[in-house]
């Protein structure tokens, strides 16, 4: 997949009490913290209120790499991508928050950790592509 310009992106840290959600666009191909929300029903809007054009989701996993079967997540991916009119990409969010605690060198608040977890895998996903 390539970077199409003036695309925006949205990475989506998922997790049943809260999702913490970034931003990024073609343009600077920088993600940064967005905010929290509660539920899918935000979410959506978000997609349509920032303009959307790919999500890129952290999907849980085991140490071994092997896909988490977590019903509540993999529900909450089904709705989605039922939901919404873009594409949604999931990518290994693995040790993603002990990440967020070794930059930040101090347990940051839940939400805004989340926020910052979605930052580093969107920014991991788009370095990648293109």
């Amino acid at each position: 997949m390539e970077i199409e310009e003036g695309q925006q992106y949205l990475g989506v840290d998922w997790g049943e009490k809260r999702i913490g959600l970034a931003l990024a666009d073609a343009e600077t191909r920088m993600a940064l913290p967005f905010k929290t929300v509660a539920d899918l029903k935000s979410l959506l809007g978000i997609i349509i209120e920032e303009e959307i054009g790919l999500v890129v989701i952290g999907s849980p996993r085991k140490m071994g790499g092997a896909v988490a079967s977590n019903p509540s997540y993999l529900n909450f991916l089904k709705e989605l991508r039922a939901k919404s009119a873009v594409p949604v990409v999931e990518v290994d969010e693995r040790l993603s928050s002990k990440a967020v605690d070794a930059l930040s060198g101090e347990k940051r608040d839940k939400a805004g950790r989340d926020e910052v977890a979605a930052a580093l895998f969107l920014q991991d996903y788009l370095d990648l592509i293109d």
